[in-house]
């Protein structure tokens, strides 16, 4: 197994296990180191290590010297290593996560999370005439030093980088829009910055609906609910209930037909008295 030498350069010496889960070689609880804990991983190796290869380097002793009292300090690092916190890790989908990175005792280099700069477009829609609002946050952890661009594609739904136009610049990671119209239709993207160098860009596809196309749907809608099989509409609200509409009780019936009687008979009473009159002055002329 590789043991690491300053600068990066790896000792082979023979490991030999001894059964102690503390100070065997354990990948799994030595190569994932957070990269938060890099001052103490030298310190370690400062102590127990390096005061031997320099030892090495200048060929104060003959080589065999060396082999025992190297896989001693070997084991003691990686014991002390072992005893350190681990970090959160890497959180996908995407973003350039230094502080989930993890040390690897065996290439004595941090492993990246390999996770793409650009994370996966997030669709937003909107009424006209509403208000907007898109935020740039990560679930990770971000640097002190960072600056945020948005940019905006009109019309489109793309993660081109040539096809965006900067449009704010600063340290606001809000990007709002107080009254939506259709001219905002597009991809927003918002790219974080720590120094020279990105660490994430974010999407965000927004589409809007016209309140004239909003109003006609709405009343669709309601149109669609208030009417039952059969083409037969809802009572009103606060009307008699539905099966008083649909099945009129026999006491209901009999008053609507004295009702329509009497005001047929009423009605020829009127007729007879308008064309009585009528008649008498026809019978005097004769």
């Amino acid at each position: 197994m590789h043991r690491c030498k300053s600068g990066g350069e790896a000792l082979t010496p023979e490991w030999r296990g001894d059964g102690n889960e503390e100070s065997s070689w354990n990948p799994e609880r030595t190569a994932g180191k957070g990269k938060g804990y890099d001052k103490q991983l030298k310190g370690l190796l400062d102590v127990e290590i390096l005061p031997m290869v320099e030892e090495f380097d200048k060929k104060l002793n003959n080589d065999t010297v060396y082999e025992e009292r190297l896989q001693t300090a070997a084991d003691n690092f990686i014991a002390a290593a072992s005893k350190l916190p681990r970090v959160s890790g890497c959180l996908p989908p995407c973003g350039f996560q230094s502080a989930g990175a993890v040390y690897n005792c065996i290439t004595c280099q941090y492993d990246s999370c390999e996770l793409p700069l650009d994370c996966p477009v997030k669709e937003i829609k909107a009424m006209e005439n509403s208000r907007n609002q898109m935020w740039c946050v990560v679930p990770f952890h971000l640097p002190e030093d960072i600056e945020v661009i948005w940019r905006f594609a009109e019309e489109v739904k793309t993660q081109q980088v040539d096809q965006f136009k900067e449009v704010t610049a600063g340290l606001d990671t809000l990007y709002s829009i107080p009254s939506t119209s259709l001219q905002h239709v597009g991809t927003y993207q918002c790219e974080i910055y720590s120094g020279q160098r990105s660490i994430v860009r974010l999407f965000f596809y927004l589409t809007v609906t016209p309140q004239i196309v909003a109003g006609h749907t709405e009343l669709q809608e309601i149109f669609d609910l208030s009417l039952l099989p059969g083409g037969r509409l809802l009572p009103a609200p606060g009307g008699p209930p539905r099966s008083l509409i649909l099945n009129p009780s026999p006491l209901f019936l009999t008053a609507c037909l004295t009702i329509l009687l009497l005001l047929l008979f009423l009605s020829m009473g009127a007729l007879y008295w308008s064309v009585k009159p009528e008649h008498a002055e026809q019978e005097e002329e004769d």
